[in-house]
């Protein structure tokens, strides 16, 4: 007995079509968001730079590093004593003292230079480094001033000498026979800024690096900046 397999197959040609669905599922926003949507959000590639092209774009960052090495190192050894309630076998109390002090000024004085100096012109081309403010003529207006919010780094200087010079307020009274040294006392008053201070030094560095410097800089530009 033949079968025709054509006859059961064959879709019939006055089906009609099925309704579109009233609440059709919401695309999933892998479909709806195009693949290079966000290749358009990260930064163009650099090439690689030379040696001698890291070298200029890296020179701030290792300067600033070299000074920064030397705070963390002061504040270590001030901070240990207070942690372990013992003095440095090789200080005398007046020494210890005149450390912390010493660490006081350095700071003040750096920081001082920074924000006089390194961060307005950084600042123009750096939001990392950009003051609360511009000077009158820069902003929109004539004469007037364009209020910017102030960056991460100068709000850790300002955090780290509130609790900095109430620390060298308190040595300063101590060296003046004031009161007597309690390394407790100074642990806290330390640790009151300490941890800023730390991650200061180190955010400092990581954007004066070679590979943010050159995303703003000519080489040319780099070459002329004072430090």
């Amino acid at each position: 007995m033949s079968h025709n397999v054509a006859s059961e197959t064959a879709v019939p040609t006055n089906t009609e079509a099925r309704p579109a669905d009233e609440n059709p599922a919401p695309a999933s926003e892998s479909d709806s968001v195009p693949a290079a949507a966000d290749e358009q959000d990260t930064e163009p590639a650099l090439p690689p730079l030379t040696p001698q092209e890291f070298r200029i774009y890296n020179r701030l960052a290792e300067k600033m590093e070299y000074f920064h090495d030397h705070f963390r190192q002061m504040y270590t050894t001030l901070h240990t004593a207070c942690t372990t309630n013992r003095r440095p076998a090789n200080m005398t109390l007046k020494q210890f003292l005149d450390e912390g002090l010493r660490l006081a000024s350095y700071l003040e004085g750096h920081h001082s230079i920074e924000e006089t100096y390194l961060y307005p012109l950084l600042g123009r081309k750096m939001p990392e480094f950009r003051a609360t403010s511009l000077p009158a003529g820069l902003g929109k207006g004539k004469g007037k001033k364009k209020k910017q919010e102030e960056c991460e780094l100068l709000r850790q200087h300002q955090a780290i000498h509130e609790g900095m010079d109430e620390m060298a307020d308190y040595l300063r009274r101590c060296k003046d026979r004031e009161c007597e040294l309690e390394l407790g006392v100074l642990k806290t008053k330390m640790d009151s800024w300490g941890d800023v201070l730390l991650k200061h030094l180190d955010q400092e560095v990581r954007d004066l690096g070679a590979e943010k410097m050159r995303r703003y800089f000519t080489l040319q530009e780099m070459k002329a900046i004072p430090i």
